[in-house]
C-alpha cells in the first residue's frame, strides 16, 4: 500500500503530478493535497504546476480523463529510486 501522505509531503508538486496524473484523475490528486498538504492547493500551486507541465510538453491532454506522457515527460526521481515501494 502506498504512503500517499509521505509522497505528497516529501516530493515536489511537479514530480507527484508527473507520476500520478497518468494513473489518477486530477480531482483525486487535488483531494490528496487537500488532505495532506493543503497550502499547495490554497496557493494555486497545484493547478498552475499542472498547466505548466502541459505547456512544457511533459503531459499531454487529449480529451480523456487522464493525460498522456508528453514528448518531454521524464520519470520522477522518486520512481527511479524506487522510494515508497513504487516500481
Amino acid at each position: 500500500m502506498l504512503d500517499f501522505e509521505s509522497i505528497v509531503k516529501n516530493e515536489s508538486v511537479e514530480d507527484v503530478l508527473l507520476y500520478f496524473s497518468l494513473r489518477t484523475p486530477y480531482p483525486a490528486i487535488d483531494r490528496m493535497y487537500v488532505k495532506y498538504h493543503f497550502d499547495v492547493v490554497a496557493s494555486g500551486e497545484l493547478i498552475s504546476t499542472y498547466q505548466r507541465l502541459v505547456r512544457e510538453g511533459k503531459l499531454r491532454e487529449h480529451g480523456q480523463a487522464l493525460p498522456e506522457k508528453g514528448p518531454h515527460w521524464r520519470a520522477p526521481d522518486f520512481i527511479l529510486q524506487k522510494k515508497y515501494g513504487l516500481k
